[in-house]
């Protein structure tokens, strides 16, 4: 009886282990799906850049020359991006034969439309003048 009890005894005193292993962990995991999203969000402000400065270029490169064409290419670069990163957005197109299009975009943190983050994205596009006949 007393190898039975000092059984039952051990199994009791680590009863609440698991759990006690569960909260301490919590936080760390926490920590990693947080870090794991802003690291996804980042991902998605280069890829809105990117397709935002394709864009602008596009439409520059088919506009007139001068005032037409910067509006133009701002325009279609702010046309498909979302408001979070649209308001914070930079655009600029500058060139005659050879268009560029410049995108600069605000990272936000943890969710589109919160502060940003510490740095900005970049996207870069350039295209050959369409010819007019």
């Amino acid at each position: 009886m007393n190898v039975r009890m000092a059984v039952l005894s051990r199994r009791e005193r680590d009863r609440g282990q698991v759990t006690i292993e569960f909260l301490g962990m919590t936080p760390l995991i926490i920590l990693t799906l947080v870090l794991m999203w802003q690291f996804a969000l980042v991902g998605y402000t280069f890829s809105l850049a990117g397709n935002a400065a394709d864009e602008a270029v596009r439409a520059g490169t088919a506009a007139a020359p001068g005032g037409a064409r910067t509006a133009a290419c701002q325009q279609a670069g702010l046309d498909k991006l979302d408001g979070a990163w649209k308001g914070d957005a930079k655009v600029t197109c500058e060139g005659t034969g050879f268009v560029t299009a410049d995108v600069t975009l605000k990272v936000p943190v943890l969710f589109p439309g919160s502060i940003g983050f510490p740095f900005t994205v970049h996207g870069h596009a350039g295209a050959v003048e369409e010819a007019k006949h």
